[in-house]
Parts: C-alpha cells; structure tokens; sequence
C-alpha cells in the first residue's frame, strides 16, 4: 500500500517521532520534500500569480480536513509553501508524509521548488 492510500491516524500523546533512519525511506517516497533537523518536512510550490497559489492552499485545506492532520501554509504572491510535523511528539511520524503523499497527487503538473 502506498502512503496516499494510507489514512493518517489520530494523534496520540505517547506517539514517538520517527528516528532519521525511520525518516529517510519515507522521504523517498514523496517528491521534492525537504527535511529540516528531522523535525519537519516542507515543500514550496511556484506560480504565476497569487491565485494559484490560494487554488492549491483550498486543496490542501480539504485535504487536511479529511485527514485531520493540519499543516502550516504560508501563501503569498506565486507560491504556497506548506510545513507538516506532528506538533504532539514534537517530530515526524507516518502521518505527515501520508499527508505529503495525498498533496503530492493532488499537485500534481505543478511546479516544486525549494
């Protein structure tokens, strides 16, 4: 079963982060993700304007609705930038690269940069 097709799972108080052993075969099987002190995962995506931008975050929201695992989205003129950790271990688990995975399919054609 691929991570898109996974469910994030409620969130619990004894829920460990992932170790950066556990976090790199995850990283792999998502695109153009980036970690950050293995805390983290974030992504920004470019475009031509400030409404794009809004069209993907309004994707993103629902998405994260469903999952009910929300992420942080920075939107601004011609790019959305969108920051995903389990705030409850303070790190990463499974959910946040489900949630990366289900964004990525949902962006998919548009343009990831750093």
């Amino acid at each position: 079963m691929t991570l898109s097709e996974k469910t994030c799972q409620p969130c619990r108080g004894d829920m460990l982060a992932l170790t950066a052993d556990e976090i790199k075969p995850l990283l792999l099987q998502v695109d153009k993700w980036h970690c950050e002190n293995d805390q983290k995962i974030f992504k920004s995506y470019k475009f031509e304007n400030f409404k794009q931008s809004m069209d993907l975050a309004t994707k993103v929201a629902a998405i994260a609705q469903k999952e009910n695992h929300h992420p942080d989205l920075i939107v601004r003129w011609g790019e959305l930038r969108i920051e995903i950790w389990t705030h409850i271990c303070h790190g990463l688990t499974e959910n946040d690269f489900i949630l990366a995975s289900k964004i990525d399919k949902c962006a998919t054609g548009v343009p990831a940069g750093k």
